[in-house]
């Protein structure tokens, strides 16, 4: 009976509309078909969270799809973790690029967005933009920030480690096995001589730097000696120029008597003066000679704590570069700069807060040929150990020439090659790109770098790193943790040229660009 009305209004609904009626219906129907259809299209599938049918080991990189909305991280021997994200909304896009983990907090809470929680979360640039646990709606939504699911975040959290590789592509992208000459290979001989060698430099390092502050004690205490000399001189003369004044005046007054007794006078006068102004200029004479040997140690002990420190600087660097012979090694190569830069880390906290300080002493300029035409952006890593060396991987994210022909266009100088490439170990990565350094690299990052044709709404929104402070010669602001002489100052506000860029993109830092209106989201 409900089947037989149903099929009677259905039938009387028809008559009412008529044949019109009918294709309105049928056109509305279609329409209705194909907006869902193109909806559908323009969200992207959902990842499943996946975990690798093995046992998996230490993540080495992880590439976020900015397309697929998915983020997949990898060790040594292909992926092992998978998952749907939530990246940057139309206006606060996720920056495309490369970029490093530089600091975790387990419970973090937005500065920028009314305190918003952003759990398990992994920093990227310290301009905000991180890895971290979020909700995720099934297509971008984000202020810039990578959300991973809940759970994922939090069971991924304790896996990673500071200086991780973070590769957000445009596009879906993965590791593919490589191979090249310019690549590193490591020497069996300087792997296994550099453990030992990194000890003896530190400890000869230990010793140079106690003889260096011996020095400098004894210049300290040797000035102190003298400090009192320049008042005591000074005091000295001034008792020596007043004598030679008094004896002056007398010689007029003897000069001047008109008679025996006057005279008389006047030559008693001139015998004290004299007496005087002899016995003044003794006492001058005296001090001087006694100041001599404090001035001559003052000198003396002076230069020999220059000698000590620079004695130290020396074998502080030779230590500190034996010691991060044991850490992975990152190149950067920039077309746009012309410039090969290295960093390690060197497990160094932040002298003022927050993440860890990496060596920033190599920054050499490099011979690209044919310098106008793109490379693109490919990300080689070592991947792991194998007899002959290294196996490498490589992950292109940009459009320009394919990695091999890229590599091939780079003349590489050969000193720093055989300065960091005997020791090369696996996690180690060059990265060659047309981009510049983004204004986001300090000392607290490893390399971080955007692609310049790609929207970059999510670093719009949000000022630069602020200026961070300067290590001296000797230490943080003369705290001293051996690694202060390495780092340059650098304005962290100056974004570099790229010839790269194109029209109609967002472009870095420019405030001025058109924002589109924002759904209200969680953060």
């Amino acid at each position: 009976m409900k089947d037989l009305m149903t099929t009677a209004q259905s039938n009387g609904a028809m008559r009412r509309w008529g044949p019109p009626g009918i294709v309105m219906f049928a056109a509305a129907l279609a329409l209705t078909t194909l907006t869902s259809a193109a909806m559908a299209a323009k969200q992207p599938r959902q990842t499943a969270e996946a975990v690798a049918p093995r046992e998996a080991g230490e993540p080495i990189m992880a590439i976020v799809s900015i397309k697929s909305q998915k983020v997949t991280f990898y060790d040594s021997e292909g992926w092992i973790l998978r998952a749907p994200v939530s990246t940057g909304a139309t206006g606060r896009e996720t920056p495309a690029g490369v970029f490093a983990v530089v600091e975790k907090d387990k419970d973090h809470h937005s500065s920028m967005y009314d305190d918003a929680w952003m759990p398990n979360m992994q920093r990227i640039t310290w301009n905000g933009i991180a890895l971290h646990g979020g909700p995720l709606p099934g297509y971008a939504a984000s202020h810039g920030c990578v959300r991973m699911p809940f759970g994922f975040a939090e069971s991924l959290f304790d896996k990673t480690s500071i200086g991780m590789r973070v590769i957000i592509s445009p596009n879906d992208a993965a590791p593919v096995d490589f191979s090249h000459p310019s690549l590193f290979v490591p020497s069996r001989e300087a792997l296994a001589a550099a453990p030992a060698r990194a000890d003896k430099l530190s400890a000869e390092a230990e010793e140079v730097a106690q003889a260096a502050d011996e020095a400098k004690k004894a210049a300290t205490a040797a000035a102190k000696d003298a400090q009192s000399i320049p008042a005591q001189l000074r005091k000295l003369e001034q008792q020596k120029a007043r004598a030679d004044a008094e004896n002056a005046y007398a010689d007029k007054l003897v000069a001047n008597a008109k008679n025996d007794q006057a005279k008389a006078k006047a030559d008693e006068l001139k015998q004290k003066a004299a007496t005087k102004a002899a016995d003044a200029a003794t006492q001058l004479d005296a001090a001087k000679a006694a100041a001599q040997p404090k001035r001559d140690a003052v000198a003396t002990t002076k230069e020999a704590a220059k000698v000590a420190a620079a004695k130290k600087a020396d074998a502080v660097k030779a230590a500190t570069d034996a010691k991060l012979a044991l850490e992975p090694v990152s190149v950067y190569i920039s077309r746009a700069t012309q410039k090969l830069y290295v960093r390690r880390n060197t497990h160094k906290p932040a002298p003022d807060g927050g993440g860890e300080v990496f060596d920033t002493s190599i920054e050499v300029p490099v011979t690209i040929r044919n310098p106008d035409q793109p490379l693109g952006t490919h990300i080689f890593t070592a991947m792991a150990k194998t007899d002959t060396g290294l196996r490498w991987s490589v992950v292109s994210i940009d459009e320009g020439d394919d990695a091999k022909d890229a590599l091939d266009r780079i003349t590489i100088p050969q000193e720093v090659w055989d300065r960091i490439g005997p020791t090369a170990l696996p996690r180690s990565s060059i990265i060659v790109s047309d981009e510049p350094l983004s204004a986001e690299t300090n000392y607290r990052t490893e390399f971080v770098a955007v692609l310049s044709n790609q929207p970059q709404g999510g670093f719009i929104t949000r000022k630069p790193t602020a200026p961070m402070a300067i290590a001296s010669d000797d230490g943080w602001d003369n705290g001293g943790n051996g690694f202060g002489f390495f780092f340059q100052p650098r304005d962290p506000y100056v974004q570099p040229a790229n010839p790269r860029r194109r029209g109609g993109q967002y472009q870095y830092y420019q405030s001025t660009q058109p924002m589109q209106p924002l759904q209200r989201s969680f953060w």
